[in-house]
């Protein structure tokens, strides 16, 4: 009953927040973004179905029609992902997951070792987002390494063509199927017949909410635009 509850509270908020994004023309519908996350960017800290949502989800709704799922088991084949800092998955999800990219899936995962989303949730608190990326074995066994920064604090980053504000991000290094880029911030990785892009941060996804003293106006777009590039 829980299950269902949350489903329904899910897409009347995802339903509002479609409602307050441009629309547009009819011959060009959104394409389906399925969205898995442990950030307070679909449901606040305090639950409720009269949240306007984030900035983060009204840029993804202007441009993808977003579904929120749990687990990546829920995933048709093919399609589109965004994984912002979800939480730790069971062994038997993690090769789903793997299965499902290689298999044609594409997937943005923001993978943050050092998150400081700001929170007033207690620590230890299930609701809380994962401080640090929960990685079982995911990214290596994709060839990737992720570090934590050396130093903590914000810094201005190239994501794609988007001057981005992070918080204390990580650094990707590796090599096999992917690619780092951007100084270490994300990489590319071609797996099978599918695609991901992995970025070392999930912080800059906190715009408008006084989480980032700096200029976030690249941010947003820089995470659309990481998504088109897998578009098709």
């Amino acid at each position: 009953m829980k299950r269902v509850l949350g489903a329904l509270g899910a897409a009347l908020l995802l339903a509002s927040c479609r409602e307050a994004s441009p629309a547009r023309a009819p011959d060009k519908p959104r394409p389906e973004l399925f969205l898995i996350t442990a950030l307070p960017i679909v449901w606040g800290e305090s639950f409720g179905l009269d949240q306007p949502g984030s900035p983060a989800l009204k840029a993804l709704e202007a441009h993808y029609r977003v579904t929120l799922i749990d687990l990546p088991s829920q995933l048709p084949a093919g399609a589109l992902l965004l994984a912002a800092q979800p939480r730790a998955l069971p062994a038997e999800e993690l090769v789903s997951f793997d299965r499902w990219v290689r298999a044609g899936g594409r997937l943005v995962l923001l993978a943050d070792p050092a998150l400081e989303w700001p929170s007033e949730l207690p620590l230890g608190d299930r609701r809380r987002p994962p401080m640090a990326f929960p990685d079982t074995g995911l990214l290596r066994h994709w060839g990737l390494r992720l570090d934590a920064p050396d130093q903590r604090g914000p810094r201005q980053q190239r994501l794609g063509g988007h001057q981005v504000l992070t918080a204390s991000p990580g650094t990707l290094s590796g090599g096999g199927a992917c690619r780092p880029g951007d100084d270490g911030l994300s990489a590319g990785c071609r797996l099978g017949t599918g695609e991901a892009i992995v970025i070392a941060d999930a912080d800059f996804l906190n715009v408008g909410s006084g989480g980032l003293d700096g200029p976030t106006d690249q941010n947003l777009p820089a995470l659309v635009s990481q998504l088109e590039r897998l578009s098709r």
